[in-house]
This record gives C-alpha cells, structure tokens and sequence, in this order.
C-alpha cells in the first residue's frame, strides 16, 4: 500500500507531508499543552491562513487583537508551535526537492541543471575532449570552507532530531504496508515529541569549542560517505562520455576538499587562542581517525576471503605477516589478518593524533601511521590484490569509498584557515620592532617606510624576538597561533593549515607584516631575495569595504613588485589566493554597488595575475566570502559561481557555507551531495565554457574580461554611482537611521542570544560602522525589510531611466537576459523582495519612541522598496515576484501565514520587554521567535 500521489512532480505530495506533519504536531500540543492551548494556536493558525487567502482586513485586525491579548506563558506557546511548524515545513521541502529529483532520474529525462552530468554533456558538446578535462581535473581546487558566523540558531539536539524525522519521512515515501506506516507514524510523533520537550534555546553561550563540534557533525551524517560517492559517480560519467585514449578508466587526483575556519578564526573573537587551534585541530583528526577505524573494522568483516578458495598477492601476504594477529583460526585468511594489523596501527595514530582510545581495542601493538598516504598505500595493497584475483567486486562498496575518503580527508580532516584583523597583525610587529630596538613606533611610519623596514627583516636572518625579553600577553598569544600552525603542520601534514587570511587588508604593508610573523616563528625559510626563500601559509588578504575592493588591484600589483616577492611566492607554491568579502562590502555600500565593485574587483585582479602568470608562473585564487542571506552574498551557489567574470574562476574557488546554510544544505546526505555536486558542476562551466565565449546567452566578449558589452559596463557603473548615494544617504547619512534601526528591529535582543561565540560587535558602541554584517543583515531579515539585499538599487533604476529615455529601459532588458552577473544579481534580489512584507514592517516601526524618527525613516525605506519593485518588474518583464519560480513562490505563499504570527508575537514581546518586563520567561519568548522566523525564512544570516 502507497500513500503517494500517483505524480511524484506535482506539489501535492509536498502539501501531503507538511499536513501530515502539521497534524501529528497538532496531536503533540493537545497532548503537551492542553485542549485549550491547542484550540488558540489553531485560532492563530485559521485567521492568519485566512488573512492571506482572502486579504480581508478585518481577519487581520483580528488577528493582532488576539495575539495582543496572550498571556506571556501563552505567546511562548504559541511562538514554539509556529516555529516547530516552520521547521517540519523544512524538512518536507527537502524531502520534496529528493523526490522530484528521484523521479527525473527514473523517467530518463535530461541530466538537470546543475548536475556534473548536465556539465559534461555541456563540455563533450562544445568539443572539449579527455585530455582537456583532464588538465582541468589536474589543477582543480574546490573548497567550501564551514565557518562559525552565528547566525545557526539550532541547537545540535534538534538537528539530530531533525534528521531522523528527514529519514522516517522518506521512508513513509516508499510503498509500504499499512503496519509499517502505522509504526513510522508513531516514530514521527515520537520525534516531534522529543522536538517539543528539548530546549530551543541554550541557556549558555556557545563556545567555541561547541561549535567546532556541531561543523564535525557533518562529516558522520553527509560528507564521509557523500564526497567519496561525488567522486566515484563523476569518474562513471567521465568513463562513458569521455573515455581516456589508453582505455583506463578515470581516476582523478583529489580536487575536492573541505576548509574550515572554526578554531582558527582570531578576527573579533578573543575565545579563539592558539589552545583553541590546537583543540580543533585535535578533534578534527579525531573524527578522520575515528571514520576509519569504523570502516577497517566493517571490511574485516565483509573480506573473509580464504586462501583455500582464493589467492592474494605478494604484497598484501606481506601485510597480514606483519600484522600482531596470529590467531591460527585466520591463518588462511590475509585480508582479515591484514587488516587487524592496520587497525593496530590506526589505534596507536588516534592515541598519537587524536588523543583518544578506540572503542574495540586492537589486538596487540603497532607503529601509528607516519601519515595518511602511509594508510592509503595499505589500503591501495588490498584493493590491487582483490582486483588481481578476481574479487574486485568486493572493493567497490566500501574499500573503494573508504581509500577515497583517505586521499581527501587525511588525518587533518580539513583545512583550517588562520585569520585576523590586519591591524592586530600590527599591534604585534610593532611591539617585536620596538623590544628589539629597531622602531620605537612603527605604526607612526608612513607606508613606504613601512615597507621598507618589513623588507630589511625579511632580509634579516636573525629573529626579531629578544632571548628574555618580556612580551605583552597580546603578542605572545599571537605568536602562538603562527607556532602551533607550524607544529600542526609537522604532525598532521602540510594541509592541516595552508593560509592565513587578513582581515581588512588596506595596504601592502598589511601583508608584509604576516610574512614577517611566519619568520618569526619558523614558517618562513630562508632570506627574501635569496634562492629557495619560501613561506609555508599562503598570505591571503582580505578585501572587504567598497574603498577595499576599489584598492585591491594596486595593492596587490605593489606587494608582487617588491624585490624578490614573485620569486617567494613562485616558491611556496606560485600561487595567490585573494578573498573577497560580500558582507562588509554590502554593510558599506549597499547590495547593487557592492556586487559591482566584487565584479569589478575580481576583473582588474584576473587581468593583473594573467600578466603575472606570464612573467613569472604564479595563478589567481579567488575565494568567495559569502554569508547565508542575499545581502551577504547568498543566493544559489551554482548561479553565483556561473555569474564570475571570464577568466576568474580558473578551475579553483573557495566559498564559505555559513550560518544557517550549513545546515540546511548539508544536514541531509542526499541533499549535501547535491550541493556538493553544483560546486563542481559550476566551477567546470564557469571556467571551461566561459573561455570559448559559449557560456549561454552570454553575448561575445567585447569589453574587459566581463563577458559583457561595454555598454553593459557604463550602465552597470552608472546604477552603482546612484544606488551607492541612496545608500548611504540613509544608512549613514540620515542621523535618525540608527536610532531608528535599534528600535524597530531586535539588533540588542540578537546580541544576547546564545548563537554564536563571537560579539555581534567589533566595537562597544552603536555606530552602525561598528556592526558586524552578519548580525547587521539578520535583523533586517527578522523585521522582514531584507534591506541590505535591495535598497538602493529601485533609485538606481529610475534615474538612469530618466537619463536615457531613449533606450534606457531596453538596454537594461537586455541586460537582464544577456549578462549572468545582472541577471544573477536580480534573482537574488526577486527571491528577498518575495520574502519582505512592509505591512509587518510597519508594525515593527511603531517601537520606534520618536514619531519624527519612525515616519522618516521608514517612509524612506517604503518608497525605495516601492520604486525598486517597479524597477524589478520592469526590467524582468515580470508581473510578480518569483514569476519565474512557481515553486518557490508557492513555498513562500505557504510559509507566510506561519512566519506572521511569529513577527507579530515578536513585536509584542519586545514592546513588553522594553517597557520593563525583564522576567525571564519573556526573554526567552523574544529568543524564540528569531529562532523560528529564522526557520521561516531559511536564508535570514
């Protein structure tokens, strides 16, 4: 018996589910709650539902009269039960994506977009042949790099419970006998159960120790079985449709690797110390370790294989002699023996490693591995004696996954980047320059003084540090994380740690100061200048404001123009890498202007690395700081990427997955490996495609490497002269904005939720300069303005309209459908603008005390959304939002009547709680609601 609709495409199923849910959640808060309880959600629940259907106003008056009559005990109930419908909501949207995917592979449809399938056929097409994808797969680096920015507002309990509801409802998908639902039935209602007795909240502040084991959860539920698997599916597709000339099959070199920043981020966190990478870096070699040993002991079981029946090679007989298991029952059995042995061996590597015991001893002793390729080579031994006998078979389930996981993974696990502020970098070098005698004030210098006293250090082989002399803890704590990068480097291998990344970089001098770090504590070698002078972390600077990105070009062209800088970075590895930051760039110039300065910027940096690719063999890296809302430089990560200027890409790109994204793209395993897959599938197009000119509809290049016509480029840096002055005429030019911005939305409550170890500010002030961006957009996002991913941009649109009343409007329209990067652009702002509600809005602007204040700012805000949804319209040709996304309209549609109820509760426990009702109980109402208008909105941080 199937309870499915008969068509697995149509979103009936999904409505299927989410009632499904709804009601078992239903069942729960009668059970939990009461009748009484229940019958005012679902008060809430009909009027809010009905509001939105018919748009009466009198349900809306309604609606409000009833939440602002709540109790305090009641609007928290009613606030945990709209926001566990929100997250159940969730899961049954995954749920549907999986199975309509499902359903596309079944009926033999055309690979979908996105899918690496989809980008060979692309590529064999166009005439690209094995021996061109294979020099792509030879200098591929894709690394999306899990960071700690606190805008995951899920407690680790609730993900797991998450993920087992995830399986029972894919489970309930298939045919099954009426017991069988009845039981899964009955695990769903006891999954929701336990969602509803666990804390929503935590009562402490993460730390980072926490979350460095949430970002560790992944590995066990997505990436150890879904990278390998990404793997072994691309090299099917590359066999079939483009087979390599000497008729072996594929077998590419690892391209794909994990980086994180948790454990080694120092910018704005004091928690994190060189202890703290230490810890990380410990654990993560942990987890790898422990994923193994798991899988050795799973093969043990699985190859029984006796010489009796079958033989083995040399090699692998010489394994299982060396192995400590001489149990005469296993003599005639090597792989077993064999296999013992390397269990041995990687019990004794966590002990060395992880610090940690295995949970089955090994039998006997052994040598811990000196590194992973010593592991995979044993590994490697079995796989070729099974294949050389007749018994290849039995590698590919698990073996084959498992040497996979070990070329990819490690023993580090993922690569932990260093990053700090460029001017704590300063702080320290100028206290190493003053004990030494060399500089009693180096930040007074000028640049070029600056410069040139790095360099004479740089040629110095004589530390700066004075034997005995006494450092400020400030500068011993930093010189520490450089000295326990270089022991982790030792142990774990050159991977464990590969950059370290400045923060704010505003001047040559920025980077200088990091490399002279590294000399001191023994990461750089040699003398700049000499032959075979090298750095081992690659200094990557990180150019985040508007002025930033504008400077990128120069300073990089300056810092690769010193003397005997191209011949130190073509020996530690001739390569750049280059970050660019989406968020801080959006908090200072606004959504239009700072993804045309990133455009901008990542243009100038390809041209500049082309010509020193030339003259000295040293390539570009970019590596893209994106956040989870569109302000931040979210959106769908394949259009991001397919959206880089030509030439950009290169075959190699790092991205950061943050915040809420983390979870909602790779909680799921089949869904994580999807994502995985759209980073490859895109990197390929993006960097094959676009040099043939052939991207689509992208016309021929005729200006600078953009893909776009100049006429393109004039309008695009027109609209941003305007967008970037409506911008900041509001946010920093109108003195009422920030007054304004910390009433009518809940910036001070964030702050004192329990979601991130970091402080949501750089500074103890209110200056909006001072925010970070990640809180910054939030709570936009929370009050359901979004405004970091628009304002500005309708202004833009209307002047340059009026400019060119000729051809303005046309040109624009064919912007949108000729030009990636402009069309990109606008589908992310489509998706936000489909997510704002003004009229909620509105209610937030009335905790503004000062009328003054709440009337003009926010009638500044309204007319801009107004004029920007017109602009929109305009130029897509589009009557609604989303128009061009029936399914996720639908899913916003749906979700509205859900998220409301929770933005009003909000405003009234806020109203409460600025007037003086500090209880608790109150608090914890208002953390609530952000924590399930968060789950609502999905891409809120």
């Amino acid at each position: 018996m199937s309870n499915r609709p008969a068509d697995p495409h149509s979103d009936i199923a999904l409505f299927d589910d989410i009632r499904h849910l709804g009601r078992l959640l239903g069942d729960v808060i009668r059970e939990q709650e009461g009748q009484a309880m229940f019958d005012v959600v679902e008060k809430v629940r009909q009027l809010s539902v009905a509001f939105h259907r018919e748009g009466d106003a009198k349900q809306r008056r309604a609606l409000d009269k009833l939440l602002q009559g709540l109790t305090r005990d009641q609007a928290v109930s009613v606030i945990r039960a709209f926001s566990y419908f929100s997250i159940l909501a969730n899961i049954a949207e995954d749920r549907h994506a999986l199975r309509r995917r499902k359903a596309h592979e079944l009926e033999g449809g055309k690979p979908q977009p996105g899918s690496v399938r989809a980008a060979l056929d692309k590529l064999r097409k166009a005439g690209f042949d094995a021996q061109q994808i294979g020099d792509f797969f030879a200098r591929a680096l894709i690394s999306p790099v899990l960071t700690a920015h606190p805008t995951e507002v899920q407690r680790k309990s609730l993900l797991d419970a998450e993920r087992v509801i995830a399986r029972l409802l894919a489970e309930r998908d298939q045919t099954q006998p009426p017991r069988r639902l009845r039981d899964i039935d009955a695990e769903l209602r006891a999954r929701i159960t336990q969602l509803w007795q666990t804390r929503l909240l935590r009562y402490t502040k993460l730390r980072v120790s926490d979350e460095i084991k949430n970002a560790l959860s992944y590995y066990d539920s997505t990436f150890f079985s879904e990278v390998p698997r990404l793997y072994i599916e691309l090299e099917q597709d590359l066999d079939e449709l483009f087979p390599r000339a000497d008729g072996q099959p594929w077998r590419l070199q690892p391209f794909f690797r994990m980086g994180h920043w948790i454990g080694g981020d120092r910018d704005g966190n004091p928690f994190v110390t060189a202890e703290t990478l230490a810890y990380a870096l410990r654990l993560q070699a942990r987890t790898a370790l422990e994923h193994y040993i798991n899988q050795v002991h799973a093969l043990g079981a699985e190859l029984s294989v006796s010489l009796m029946l079958a033989s083995a090679s040399p090699e692998l007989l010489a394994l299982a002699e060396a192995s400590p298991d001489k149990s005469e029952h296993r003599l005639d059995e090597p792989y077993r023996r064999a296999l013992i042995g390397v269990y041995a061996r990687l019990a004794a590597t966590l002990r060395k490693l992880g610090g940690a015991e295995v949970l089955r001893h090994e039998m006997g002793q052994a040598e811990p591995y000196p590194n992973a390729e010593a592991f995979a080579y044993d590994l490697r031994t079995a796989r070729d004696s099974l294949a050389g006998h007749h018994a290849e078979a039995l590698a590919r389930p698990r073996l084959d996954p498992l040497i996979r996981a070990v070329e990819v993974f490690g023993f580090h696990l993922a690569t932990v980047d260093l990053r700090q502020s460029s001017d704590k970098h300063e702080q320290v070098v100028a206290e190493l320059l003053a004990t030494a005698r060399l500089c009693p004030d180096y930040s007074a210098l000028d640049e070029t003084a600056r410069i040139e006293l790095l360099l004479h250090t740089l040629r110095d082989p004589r530390p700066l540090r004075v034997p005995d002399a006494s450092y400020s803890d400030w500068t011993c704590s930093e010189l520490a994380v450089f000295e326990q990068a270089r022991q982790a480097r030792r142990l774990l291998g050159e991977d464990a740690i590969r950059q370290t990344i400045i923060s704010h970089t505003e001047s040559v001098s920025d980077l200088l100061e990091v490399l002279v770090l590294q000399k001191e504590c023994g990461l750089f070698h040699g003398t700049l200048g000499t032959e075979g002078a090298s750095a081992e972390l690659l200094v990557v600077p990180l150019f985040e404001t508007i002025d930033d990105l504008r400077n990128a070009p120069d300073i990089m062209r300056g810092f690769h123009a010193l003397p005997g800088m191209p011949e130190l970075v073509r020996q530690s590895g001739a390569l750049q890498e280059v970050m660019l930051g989406y968020s801080d760039s959006n908090k200072d110039g606004g959504y239009f202007t700072s993804n045309w300065e990133l455009h901008k910027a990542s243009v100038a940096l390809a041209e500049l690395f082309a010509q020193l690719g030339a003259e000295h063999g040293i390539r570009l890296r970019l590596f893209h700081g994106r956040g989870g809302s569109v302000g931040r430089g979210g959106g769908p990560s394949f259009e991001a990427i397919l959206a880089q200027p030509a030439g950009t890409v290169g075959g190699s790109i790092r991205l950061t997955e943050q915040g809420e994204v983390i979870s909602s793209k790779y909680a799921n395993p089949e869904i994580g490996r999807h994502n995985l897959e759209t980073l490859v599938a895109a990197t390929l197009e993006a960097t094959l495609l676009s040099a043939r000119g052939k991207s689509g509809d992208t016309p021929p290049r005729q200006g600078v490497r953009t893909g776009a016509p100049q006429t393109f480029l004039q309008a695009a840096a027109g609209l941003s002269q305007v967008a970037i002055a409506t911008y900041r005429d509001l946010v920093y030019g109108n003195p009422r904005f920030a007054e304004y911005f910390y009433a009518a939305t809940p910036i001070s409550e964030i702050a004192g939720l329990n979601i991130g170890s970091r402080p949501a500010s750089r500074k103890a002030s209110q200056d909006i300069a001072d925010l970070r961006a990640i809180p910054w957009s939030f709570s936009w996002g929370q009050c359901r303005v979004a405004l970091p991913g628009w304002f500005g941009f309708g202004s833009a649109v209307e002047q340059f309209i009026a400019a060119h009343p000729e051809n303005g409007a046309e040109l624009l329209a064919r912007m949108h459908k000729q030009w990636p990067f402009f069309r990109t652009l606008l589908s992310n702002m489509d998706m936000v603008l489909a997510k704002t509600d003004l009229a909620v809005a509105s209610h937030y602007a009335q905790l503004v005390p000062d009328a003054r204040t709440r009337k003009q700012v926010f009638s500044a805000i309204a007319q801009e959304w107004e004029r920007t949804v017109r602009a929109l319209q305009r130029i897509s040709g589009e009557t609604s939002f989303l128009q061009s996304n029936p399914t996720l309209a639908r899913s916003i549609r749906a979700r509205f009547p859900y998220i409301d109820p929770l933005n009003h509760l909000q405003i009234e426990l806020l109203r409460r709680f600025r007037e003086g009702q500090t209880d608790e109980r109150t608090k914890r109402g208002i953390h609530l609601s952000i924590n399930g208008i968060a789950a609502g909105l999905r891409n809120t941080g």
